[in-house]
């Protein structure tokens, strides 16, 4: 049996360390909230007791720790130990069996074929060689086994993002947002077709795409904001690309929250965006 090839692009430190860095607030926040994206995508791609499922750029296990729930035997990659170690934390506290090892996505030090489904929510469509990625998940994964991805949709119906780009808009009025031509690495797969192509690229057969909207509630703007500024190491470069003086993103937060609790009437705000959930089978 093999193992990839050793051409793969190495993981860069400085990305490795803003990932660690982020890691106890995305654990915080982002973690918990998407868990049930998880699940969702488990169930389509037909997720069993004892099956053995890899984990791809997992976080700290809105994907894994679902698979774990479910009684899968779960291995959980990730380019950030200290990611890993979040994980590995919520796997204790449920008692649950969760391997984790750092890993480049981009090159999987495993052999062919081990594992019945190998999965990536929000990790591999991050990546620079997206492709390679996506090869490297059908690479490991049994004949017969499955591949899952979870990408974002359209950004211009991602409504966190839309109240994001709003809320800065109120001190930088030329502000309309990451430039998209190309677009950043998260938008990618936006495009359903992009990411059936990619995944049949890889060699995956019977693959099919299902858009779902994700809904993500938020009582007040500091909570959303505590919310993206962890979600990404991409937010804090966009952060200091505008130079936002202390004043202008006290501005900042309060027309954010002053969004959020427009949008929430009393109540929770409920903020949704498109997910496309890719599945094929090797």
């Amino acid at each position: 049996m093999s193992t990839a090839t050793k051409e793969a692009p190495a993981v860069r430190e400085d990305t490795r360390e803003a990932w660690n860095g982020i890691a106890p607030g995305y654990d915080r926040t982002n973690t918990p909230t998407q868990m049930w994206l998880g699940y969702e995508g488990l169930r389509r791609a037909g997720l069993r007791r004892g099956m053995s499922f890899l984990d791809v750029a997992a976080g700290s296990g809105s994907l894994s720790i679902p698979a774990a729930r479910l009684g899968a035997q779960v291995l959980a990659t990730d380019q950030s130990p200290v990611m890993l170690e979040l994980l590995r934390a919520r796997a204790r506290k449920e008692k649950l069996d969760v391997e984790t090892r750092v890993m480049d996505g981009h090159a999987l030090e495993l052999a062919d074929g081990q594992f019945d489904l190998a999965g990536s929510q929000f990790g591999v469509m991050l990546f620079a060689d997206m492709p390679r990625g996506i090869r490297e998940m059908a690479r490991v994964v049994k004949p017969g086994g499955r591949v899952l991805m979870h990408v974002y949709g359209d950004p211009h119906q991602i409504e966190f993002l839309g109240f994001f780009v709003g809320a800065l808009q109120s001190v930088r009025v030329e502000f309309s947002g990451p430039p998209m031509d190309p677009p950043p690495l998260p938008f990618q797969l936006q495009d359903p077709h992009r990411l059936h192509a990619e995944l049949a690229a890889a060699g995956l057969k019977d693959v099919r795409v299902e858009t779902i909207t994700e809904t993500t509630q938020f009582r007040t703007g500091a909570e959303l904001w505590d919310w993206i500024v962890w979600s990404n190491p991409i937010v804090e470069m966009v952060l200091g690309s505008l130079s936002l003086t202390q004043e202008e993103l006290g501005v900042v937060r309060k027309t954010l929250d002053g969004m959020v609790r427009g949008r929430a009437a009393g109540g929770t705000a409920r903020l949704t965006n498109p997910v496309h959930i890719g599945i094929g089978t090797k």
